[in-house]
């Protein structure tokens, strides 16, 4: 049974959202309740779903294309020099 990532991490999401509203429409009658269904949404959208959308989303990608470092500096200086030469 091979779920994709994408399905597991909008269930994630889906299932946060869905803990964040029963909650605060519980919060009139069950104030300690409510609290713990809005908190256990935040907690899974935070430590769940944008982990897995992270995980996702960065597939392929070299981590060491965003580092700051002196290569990847003069190779951003060098392009804002090609773009005012066309303006």
């Amino acid at each position: 049974m091979k779920f994709k990532l994408k399905y597991i991490t909008l269930i994630a999401v889906f299932a946060s959202f869905g803990s964040i509203i029963y909650g605060f429409t519980i919060k009139e009658e069950n104030t300690r309740k409510a609290n713990k269904f809005i908190g256990a949404g935040t907690a899974g959208l935070f430590l769940v779903a944008m982990p897995l959308f992270l995980l996702k989303a960065s597939k392929g990608k070299q981590m060491k294309d965003y580092m700051l470092t002196k290569e990847n500096i003069k190779k951003m200086q060098s392009n804002e020099e090609k773009k005012t030469e066309n303006q």
